[in-house]
């Protein structure tokens, strides 16, 4: 069987190569011209399926803990044949931890079964031996949040690459982590062996005035320099939010393989209390809109905040910038840019 699938989207004008098998994709656009969004609704949803987590972490903006509540499994099965009518084509399943769910493999198989790639985020833990057989099943890829102490995510790391589970490794870079990130690169510890890709977050302040900005840190230049110059053994990727320092910082930029924020243009967060949002990172700032209500595709094309944040990424408020084209202004949402970048958050 063809693991590649070609999609046309008819009335946004462009075609997407997918792979069923990893969730690798592409987009080309009729006559070369690249689309602004997918009209017909999204192409990937970010949900919560649960915010319970052990950790209780100071950074986490959901404030997880281990009192959270579990996505029920019917709104879940609601969710997802939704997502599957509108041609969604992967999921990423977070939380919270979301392979605590109690339902977490039945979650995993509906989403395959209906030709969804589902991957995730975990801390590691409560990964037993039957949630790796369903991973392996039916997952693109698991990703490990990498923070301190490492010993736990070592460990889950380990267990997912010897259970042959394409594995990457999520890193929030900001300015009290910056200095591990520079070490971890610098000596490549034995343990991430074999990893597929570790991505940098840029770290997301948790009030106005928040001191681990990334910006305000003076070692951007010499993380920066590793990823210029030193060859790895893995891949390197950035979450979008991280585009202003990529276009001054990064060497020889394949504009092909970064793009600027995708927040109700291809991409859409659910929570695990039904409420809809442009982006995760948008839960503490709006009130999201209730698909106990509304179908997501109504949200997706008629939702407020989903217009919103279409007219802040297209508008132009970097004067003539030369990185507009790429960056369009980087972070909407936050003011996490680059120190350099004249444009505003807000």
């Amino acid at each position: 069987m063809n693991k590649y699938i070609i999609k046309n989207n008819k009335i946004s004008k462009y075609y997407c190569i997918f792979n069923k098998k990893n969730g690798f994709m592409m987009r080309n656009g009729y006559a070369g011209i690249e689309p602004f969004m997918r009209l017909e609704g999204p192409e990937l949803l970010d949900i919560s399926i649960t915010n319970y987590c052990e950790n209780n972490c100071d950074f986490c903006y959901r404030k997880s803990n281990v009192n959270g509540k579990h996505m029920s499994l019917e709104n879940y099965k609601n969710i997802i044949k939704q997502a599957s009518d509108l041609g969604v084509m992967q999921v990423a399943l977070g939380g919270g931890n979301p392979n605590q769910h109690p339902d977490f493999k039945k979650i995993l198989k509906i989403t395959r079964e209906l030709g969804i790639i589902p991957s995730y985020t975990t801390n590691g833990i409560g990964l037993t031996e039957e949630v790796l057989k369903a991973s392996k099943e039916f997952c693109g890829a698991v990703a490990v949040s990498l923070y301190e102490p490492y010993t736990e995510s070592y460990e889950a790391i380990m267990k997912l690459i010897n259970n042959k589970i394409k594995t990457n490794i999520h890193f929030i870079l900001s300015s009290k982590t910056i200095d591990n990130a520079i070490e971890l690169l610098n000596k490549l510890p034995k343990e991430i062996e074999g990893i597929n890709a570790i991505i940098f977050l840029n770290y997301k302040p948790q009030n106005e005035i928040d001191r681990y900005n990334l910006k305000n840190t003076k070692k951007i230049s010499e993380f920066f320099h590793i990823i210029n110059h030193k060859i790895l053994p893995f891949k390197v990727g950035f979450d979008s939010c991280s585009i202003s320092f990529l276009v001054k910082e990064v060497n020889d930029l394949n504009i092909e393989s970064v793009d600027f924020c995708e927040a109700g243009r291809f991409s859409a967060f659910i929570s695990e209390e039904m409420k809809m949002y442009p982006c995760s990172f948008m839960i503490n700032k709006i009130k999201g809109e209730d698909l106990h209500i509304k179908d997501i595709e109504n949200v997706w094309t008629n939702g407020e905040d989903f217009k919103l944040i279409r007219e802040k990424i297209n508008n132009n408020n970097c004067g003539k910038c030369k990185y507009f084209d790429i960056c369009h202004g980087g972070c909407k949402i936050f003011d996490i840019n680059s120190k350099d970048c004249i444009s505003l958050s807000t």
